[in-house]
């Protein structure tokens, strides 16, 4: 790298600028006083964690996001983090240690070793919620409906919401009776929607006609509600358990839009977007003209196990700056008062009184370029009669 362009910043890392970088400080706010509102408690987890620690129950998913580096005073390896949600799940369970239900919500940068799509971040501001203590869907309910609450905090608007289930997936698999790697096959397929191979696939491995049916249904199964019954009454016959699943999905949904009656949800079973630490209801929120998702969550019951405390958990997650730039925003200018470069007395105490109602004040620096209108000052104190007023300018 030479001099001239030593300055310039790694691939996906970026930085926001003014007036960006305060109307998204006060996005993070409004995001945050709505969890507070719901009864989320914040935590600030570290930036960095031993591996161990960090990547415990995730899986190999999360392990190729993480950045790896080995701590200079321990020699063990330490990790960036790539995702929040498992740091709350270990103050949950090794931490806190509470008997009930827990609501924790979170945000701070994360950083990726990829972006997830061609020319995107790779270090995402992510804000989440997370709900620990309750397996039943009433939490999951409460989950996605304040997810969606979260998107209209943030200005997102006509957003709908693909939800799926992994325990249908898990049970598919089970079923299957695979190796680790033709269930990876199978998963790729799946995401793809590719159903030839697929089927190719399956045909190979001498499942089932009945079963083979089973597993490629799942890609056909998006839409409205009447999905459900369509996959209840396939799966009947199949296993009582995907049923179980199925009938899950319906009650979630029906409680989200008691909670938020303009929430727009549709059923996608082949949809296992997310880390493979879900293990029941997962969900996706996207919005026209945006091809990737824009806040995903799920249930991810036992991640605090390797802690110490095995507990059901369910949560959502978003990256602040991507919904930040969904918006159009108006172009609101920031505006201040001149203060003049001035030893005359009572300056001052008036440019305090004026700080401490919310107003900015910017002094004038002896010998510096550029005046008032340069600053953004809209109005300047003068003095009138032994008095320090303010006006127009």
């Amino acid at each position: 790298m030479t001099e001239t362009n030593s300055w310039i910043l790694p691939a996906g890392i970026g930085e926001v600028l003014p007036p960006d970088a305060y109307e998204l400080e006060l996005l993070c706010r409004r995001m945050l006083d709505q969890f507070d509102c719901w009864g989320y408690e914040l935590v600030i987890p570290p930036l960095i964690e031993y591996l161990e620690s960090l990547l415990t129950g995730t899986g190999e998913d999360l392990d190729l996001k993480t950045f790896k580096i080995t701590d200079q005073l321990s020699g063990k390896m330490m990790g960036i983090r790539a995702d929040m949600t498992p740091q709350v799940a270990r103050i949950d369970s090794n931490i806190l240690k509470q008997d009930g239900p827990t609501r924790l919500c979170y945000f701070g940068t994360t950083l990726h070793t990829r972006p997830r799509s061609q020319g995107g971040t790779r270090a995402p501001l992510q804000v989440g919620a997370e709900l620990f203590g309750h397996a039943g869907v009433e939490s999951d309910a409460e989950i996605l409906s304040l997810m969606l609450k979260t998107l209209e905090v943030a200005g997102v608007k006509n957003a709908h919401v693909d939800i799926g289930h992994m325990g249908i997936y898990r049970r598919l698999i089970k079923l299957l009776g695979i190796q680790p790697r033709q269930e990876a096959m199978v998963y790729s397929c799946l995401q793809r929607k590719a159903n030839p191979e697929l089927q190719n696939l399956l045909q190979e491995w001498s499942v089932s006609k009945q079963l083979t049916e089973a597993v490629l249904l799942l890609t056909e199964l998006h839409g409205s509600a009447e999905v459900l019954d369509e996959a209840r009454a396939a799966y009947k016959s199949v296993d009582t358990g995907i049923v179980d699943c199925i009938n899950e999905l319906q009650q979630i949904a029906e409680m989200t839009t008691s909670h938020v009656t303009s929430a727009s949800l549709l059923f996608d079973l082949a949809d296992l977007k997310g880390y493979k630490y879900h293990n029941a209801m997962m969900f996706t929120a996207y919005i026209h003209g945006q091809g990737q998702g824009i806040a995903f969550g799920g249930r991810y019951d036992g991640i605090g196990k390797e802690f110490g405390r095995s507990r059901p958990a369910t949560g959502f997650s978003a990256d602040v700056k991507l919904l930040y730039d969904l918006v159009v925003r108006p172009n609101r200018k920031r505006t201040a008062i001149y203060a003049p470069d001035s030893t005359a007395p009572g300056l001052i105490q008036v440019v305090s009184e004026l700080r401490d109602k919310g107003e900015r004040v910017i002094f004038e620096l002896p010998g510096q370029s550029g005046d008032a209108r340069q600053l953004h000052c809209d109005r300047e104190l003068y003095l009138d009669k032994s008095q320090w007023k303010v006006r127009n300018i």
